[in-house]
């Protein structure tokens, strides 16, 4: 068995292990920039810490690899017999990270 961790950023949790692309939120910073994600639990073989105090000295390390959008998500608006549509789209901008490292 090999170590991950759960992370938390941008209101969501990833289980990421070292080598692993995620993509998240946006974060800010350009391809390259090294980023520190707070770990909500993490696993290294059988052992499992949950602890906060535990968990306050592990800590996960990624790299941007690109800036990006999410799928185009299409709302329609409509109200009967009045007439009313309203058309709306909205993309999700998302950060393409790699996980380098994860230490305790």
């Amino acid at each position: 068995m090999s170590a991950y961790a759960v992370v938390q950023t941008g209101g969501k949790q990833y289980k990421v292990a070292v080598g692993d692309v995620v993509e998240v939120e946006k974060l800010e910073g350009e391809p390259g920039t090294e980023h520190t994600f707070p770990a909500v639990l993490h696993v290294d073989g059988g052992k499992v810490t949950s602890d906060a105090d535990a968990l306050a000295k592990v800590s996960v390390t990624g790299k941007v690899v690109e800036q990006t959008k999410g799928p185009k998500i299409r709302i329609h608006k409509f109200k009967n017999k009045t007439g009313y549509h309203k058309r709306q789209g909205h993309r999700q901008k998302l950060t393409r990270v790699e996980v380098t490292g994860i230490s305790k």
